[in-house]
């Protein structure tokens, strides 16, 4: 029994060494796929990209935070937005009106945040999306953006090369933040107002101050994204802009790769993209199919399947260890 927890230290160490290589090797992949890869896998990659960083986004609100949120289109909206108003009225180069977008999300979270967080459960989902909802409804008929005909961009459209790298940009930096901030104190007061607010409370902790800094970064993360698809298109409209299908693609790949793992959205995103890829002839049957793998994995596999796959490899190491004990 000894020996085995006396080379577990090394084990670690080699474990964590092969991590950090296939990283290395990952990233090196990635980034030069362009060079050999064709436009419609890149664009591709693109999509898997970016409902990566918006799963990430929502997965630390919902998955550390337990704030199920289905207010994300309001977010990636208004973002969105942002980023055609401030290049067409202003000539804002497009990256930092993306980064603008995101923080204009971010202010519009705090604002609305007093209100909703004085809901719980049930009550703040309802809120969210009713938000989501009033935010259509009003772009819909402000005719100070355009109304229902939206905006046209006038700055050119990045080149799918370009689209690529941003958006990997994103959600690498997404994942990085999310990592980060569970390292941090508010990782740590985050999950603790998941699992006890009331207790948590009486620990000393600011449930408020909590959720409001993790549905600001949340929302900021979601309005760069939603800059980002403004450019690609070169157009916006408040029905695509603030569909609801964005909130729904979030939350299917968010809980299909796994809630609470910072792997897990990444896994989603992947796997989902490239099942309505393979579908994409086939939108009846996609829905039917997705739809039928979100209930399968909500039943037998909760924490989704990268949650699952570590907890089947921790059991399977434990079972070893106490075997040799």
């Amino acid at each position: 029994m000894h020996e085995v927890f006396a080379a577990t230290p090394a084990r670690l160490r080699a474990a964590r060494l092969v991590s950090a290589a296939g990283l290395v090797a990952l990233a090196i992949a990635l980034a030069t796929m362009p060079a050999f890869a064709s436009d419609y896998t890149l664009l591709v990659c693109f999509k898997i990209f970016k409902y990566a960083a918006l799963a990430q986004a929502w997965n630390l609100l919902a998955g550390y935070g337990g704030l199920v949120s289905l207010g994300s289109a309001a977010f990636i909206g208004i973002g969105a937005y942002t980023t055609a108003k401030l290049t067409i009225a202003t000539g804002v180069p497009l990256i930092p009106a993306m980064a603008l977008g995101g923080v204009t999300a971010a202010i519009f979270a705090a604002l609305v945040s007093p209100a909703l967080f004085r809901l719980r459960g049930l009550y703040f989902v309802i809120a969210t999306l009713a938000l989501a909802s009033a935010a259509q409804i009003w772009m819909v008929n402000w005719n100070g953006l355009g109304g229902a005909s939206g905006l046209y961009l006038t700055v050119s459209a990045p080149t799918t090369r370009g689209v690529y790298y941003m958006s990997l940009v994103i959600m690498a930096a997404a994942t990085v933040l999310v990592a980060g901030v569970l390292r941090t104190r508010l990782g740590i007061s985050l999950r603790a107002v998941r699992d006890n607010e009331d207790a948590a409370q009486e620990m000393g902790l600011w449930p408020f101050r909590t959720k409001l800094w993790a549905f600001g970064l949340s929302a900021a993360v979601m309005g760069v994204v939603g800059g980002l698809q403004a450019a690609r298109l070169s157009v916006i409209e408040p029905y695509g802009s603030f569909s609801l299908q964005w909130t729904i693609d979030i939350v299917n790949i968010a809980i299909i790769g796994g809630l609470g793992t910072v792997s897990g959205p990444l896994v989603g995103a992947v796997f989902v993209v490239w099942l309505g890829e393979r579908l994409a002839d086939y939108p009846e049957l996609h829905v039917a199919i997705t739809g039928a793998l979100l209930i399968l994995v909500i039943r037998f596999a909760p924490y989704g399947l990268w949650g699952s796959l570590l907890r089947l490899k921790g059991e399977t190491i434990w079972s070893r260890l106490r075997r040799r004990s």
